[in-house]
């Protein structure tokens, strides 16, 4: 008995050292943290998330693949597959919920912040990328040990990517499928997670190309019906628009009656999942941004800038709206005191957004959020092997990576199939530490890196203004260590004619 007892003191023991850990890695500081960081590329690139937006736009679709590489549009929808995931429906929730309707300000705030952020790290990932096993790699472990020249620093990123990517976070999407199936169809969550690993190992196990196909078709298919419903819902209740605007920005500042005593919960809640959301500096889009093929990097750090846009000012905001123009949200306050109540027995998530469906098309909601679970999360995971696979790759360059890429491959199918037929809400906590040391890690990488990044959108300006389709050359910048644009580029583009 007395061993028992030890063992279970022992797992609360355990239990506690990583809530806490969790704790500083995701406290207060950090988030704003995160905030000024996009403030400072904000000011240091001259707002280039408002002055190229153009451009964005037009090299999003401007790009194509190669025999190394994929295009443009491809690796922002890889990128996406990663920022467009739960968080779009259950994260917005959570943030009206605890934060109030300005929380979604703040929300847009942060991702017209972040886009810099976004633009930073993608650059410097596709400067830094490198042709190996006959695909471009790149993302922060390669530019913190071709930039910064520390080997150890890019090891102990690759190595935390590699955890929370392939062990920690798949459960986290995979369990929300099967929720969602479970509550909408009643499909058992055993037989959603044979279904999910069947066709995520078949997608998986056919490599990079055929990762970066489906999400080429399923990002953009799930994004636009989601969105396009909410123009629905948005129409059908337009007499509101006014009002609910204005609640937003009244709230945002403290200025509304109802809300204006937790503005600062909602800068932060809205900030936080903001952050969560469109991942703007955290590391996990530069690995998509490497693989592209383009002529000069500051072209796919425009076109994963946009990103961020995507998923918070489009995705995010058709939840909010759905929510908002429909009424069907509660607002509490830390002390457990409602200032909102409109709904009944629905915890904070994507009850919400199930509850405002509902509202205004009966029989349609539960199955609706049922199936954008899916496609939001599945797309996730997808996106979640793929960073692993490139950290896998960093960490066995030079080495035959055959028998740990095919270990990584059955690990996360393994942490997929277990979320969806067990919750754990340890591993939240797990899969935010693992995360939140990525963040860390690639924050003061990013910072410390930034000036190559400033020369590249500098040289970008500088050809584009004298009417040339800007290509890149380091020597010319004084950027050492980009290895591929001063060996392989030409070799490569002689060879894709």
């Amino acid at each position: 008995m007395n061993k028992i007892q030890t063992f279970f003191q022992g797992g609360k023991q355990v239990e506690a050292v990583i809530n806490g850990l969790n704790g500083v890695l995701w406290s207060t500081p950090v988030i704003y943290i995160c905030l000024g960081v996009g403030l400072l590329f904000s000011i240091l690139t001259r707002f280039v998330q408002v002055r190229h937006i153009k451009d964005m736009v037009i090299l999003m679709f401007r790009g194509k693949s190669s025999k190394a590489g994929i295009s443009s549009f491809q690796a922002l929808s890889i990128a996406l597959s990663g920022r467009v995931g739960t968080g779009n429906i259950a994260g917005t929730a959570t943030a009206i919920a605890f934060g109030g309707p300005g929380a979604v300000f703040w929300m847009w705030m942060i991702a017209f912040i972040g886009a810099s952020s976004a633009f930073i790290e993608s650059t410097l990932a596709q400067i830094y990328k490198v042709k190996q096993d006959g695909e471009y790699r790149g993302g922060p472990a390669y530019y913190i040990e071709k930039g910064l020249g520390w080997k150890w620093f890019a090891v102990l990123f690759a190595f935390s990517a590699l955890v929370a990517m392939s062990l920690l976070m798949p459960g986290i999407q995979s369990n929300s499928i099967a929720g969602g199936l479970d509550n909408a169809f009643g499909i058992s969550p055993t037989v959603t997670a044979i279904i999910l690993v069947a066709i995520i190992g078949t997608i998986i196990f056919g490599g990079v190309k055929r990762i970066a196909r489906v999400a080429q078709y399923a990002v953009p298919f799930m994004a636009l019906g989601y969105i396009l419903l909410s123009l629905v819902i948005v129409g059908m209740n337009i007499g509101e628009l006014p009002a609910v605007l204005s609640l937003i920005f009244s709230s945002a500042f403290g200025l509304d009656s109802a809300f204006g005593g937790i503005v600062g919960a909602a800068i932060a809640w809205g900030v936080k999942r903001g952050i969560f959301s469109n991942e703007a500096g955290q590391g996990t889009g530069p690995h998509a941004a490497a693989a592209a093929e383009v002529s000069h990097p500051a072209k796919q750090g425009l076109v994963q800038s946009f990103s961020v846009y995507i998923d918070t000012l489009f995705v995010c905001s058709a939840t909010a709206f759905m929510i908002l123009f429909t009424g069907m949200y509660n607002t509490q306050t830390p002390d457990g005191t409602y200032l909102t109540k409109n709904l009944d027995g629905v915890e904070a998530g994507p009850g919400y957004t199930q509850a405002a469906i509902e509202s205004v098309l009966p029989g349609f909601g539960a199955g609706f959020v049922g199936v954008a679970l899916f496609f939001f999360a599945f797309t996730t995971i997808m996106a979640y092997y793929y960073i692993a696979e490139t950290n896998i790759a960093y960490l066995t360059k030079g080495k035959n990576s055959r028998l740990p890429m095919f270990a990584v491959k059955v690990v996360l199918l393994a942490a997929t199939f277990y979320g969806a037929v067990k919750t754990a809400n340890l591993a939240w906590a797990l899969g935010d530490i693992g995360l939140g040391l990525m963040v860390w890690l690639n924050l003061i990488a990013i910072l410390l890196l930034a000036r190559p990044a400033l020369k590249a959108l500098k040289d970008y300006e500088q050809q584009k203004k004298n009417g040339i389709d800007p290509v890149f050359d380091p020597r010319k910048l004084g950027i050492k260590n980009a290895d591929y644009w001063e060996r392989e580029y030409e070799k490569d583009k002689t060879n894709d004619k």
